[in-house]
């Protein structure tokens, strides 16, 4: 399976990228108790934006509009996708992380390149992933410095798995969260936070699927871990982006 097809309702399992990780039974009751919880999420995460938008979107950034064939369920939806666009054309970053790669990589890089340039670094925890990414940039003549990253265990005491990304720069203009899935479990993405000393001030950082219950607990612990950052709820898209401002 490749980022340009159709995905299923679930994100991929795949155990040879987080080695020996094994889930306790407190882990396996919060993945169940918050799926339960979720499942109206999931359905409505299938519905990645209209053909309209969609096309729209492509044609902003001037791709045909088959080089994005598939949207929704894991992938990122228009809403988030119009985002990342409007934020890169108006603020013109000159350094993007990302960890998550796949529609949005695509995006970020073409965006940045109408914006006059910039470096996107973009991780993934699926080689097979990579590689075809860098191929669908290829395809259209963009550049990404595109990284297998394995999941270890999450720093400073967040539940789950996080990238073991290796030492990363500062100075990030923009960071992207769009992994790990939730199926490893709920707040794994909140080890994100390990990172935001990394981002420059004024800069952004985006966390996708907003709106579900367990990112819903993680943005609660940023607010409180984080006040140098300003965080607000944007609900365009089917799945909602939290966005958070580091103070200047």
């Amino acid at each position: 399976m490749t980022t340009r097809e159709a995905t299923s309702l679930l994100p991929r399992a795949d155990t040879a990228v987080i080695g020996e990780y094994t889930r306790s039974a407190s882990v396996w009751a919060a993945v169940l108790a918050f799926g339960a919880i979720q499942w109206p999420w999931l359905l409505r995460s299938l519905h990645g934006g209209t053909l309209a938008e969609k096309h729209a979107l492509l044609d902003r950034l001037d791709l045909p509009h088959d080089a994005l064939p598939y949207l929704g369920s894991w992938k990122a939806d228009t809403g988030l996708l119009r985002l990342l666009v409007e934020h890169i054309l108006e603020h013109k970053p000159r350094l993007v992380v990302e960890f998550g790669t796949g529609a949005s990589t695509l995006v970020l890089a073409r965006a940045l390149k109408l914006a006059g340039g910039g470096t996107l670094i973009s991780f993934d925890q699926h080689p097979d992933f990579v590689d075809a990414t860098r191929q669908w940039l290829d395809d259209y003549g963009l550049e990404a410095e595109l990284r297998s990253a394995p999941l270890a265990p999450s720093p400073d005491g967040w539940p789950g798995l996080w990238y073991d990304h290796g030492p990363l720069p500062n100075n990030i203009d923009l960071m992207l969260i769009d992994g790990p899935p939730w199926t490893i479990h709920p707040l794994t993405r909140g080890a994100a936070a390990s990172l935001f000393d990394h981002i420059a001030p004024g800069g952004t950082v985006m966390l996708d699927d907003a709106a579900r219950p367990g990112e819903r607990v993680v943005a609660r612990r940023w607010r409180k871990l984080r006040p140098d950052f300003d965080f607000r709820l944007d609900k365009s898209g089917t799945k909602g982006t939290l966005i958070g401002r580091r103070h200047g």
